[in-house]
């Protein structure tokens, strides 16, 4: 059973950075496409950032791309998301997602495995 364990959240001020953290345990990780996904109050979940199991191959949402990149140890089981120029509109609960299918399932939000989520608050 796989398990996904996010960290790394909290309350920063707009421009600053955060990395996020997601530490995958229970199959074996270098075979399994990554995504983040996030969550603000009252709104729908929000796709982030996909990563293939290889790293090579990356997407990203309208909404963070140039501003966040993603990332992974396949050594350590862990896929990260740098975030640079945090600004209010960020403030979410982040979710590391994955699926046996892949990174098109991921992007779609229909991913099978999801983490508990970690909170970042962007102050103005």
């Amino acid at each position: 059973q796989v398990r996904l364990v996010e960290s790394g959240g909290g309350l920063v001020q707009t421009g600053a950075s955060l990395r996020l953290s997601c530490a995958f345990s229970g199959r074996s990780f270098d075979t399994y496409d990554m995504g983040w996904f996030r969550q603000a109050p009252g709104k729908e979940r929000e796709f982030v950032a996909a990563i293939t199991w290889h790293g090579t191959i990356t997407d990203y949402g309208d909404s963070v791309k140039g501003r966040f990149t993603i990332s992974r140890d396949n050594a350590k089981n862990m896929v990260f998301l740098q975030m640079d120029s945090l600004q209010p509109e960020d403030t979410a609960i982040y979710y590391c997602t994955t699926d046996g299918r892949g990174r098109t399932a991921i992007k779609r939000g229909a991913s099978s495995i999801w983490g508990q989520g970690t909170q970042v608050t962007v102050s103005s």
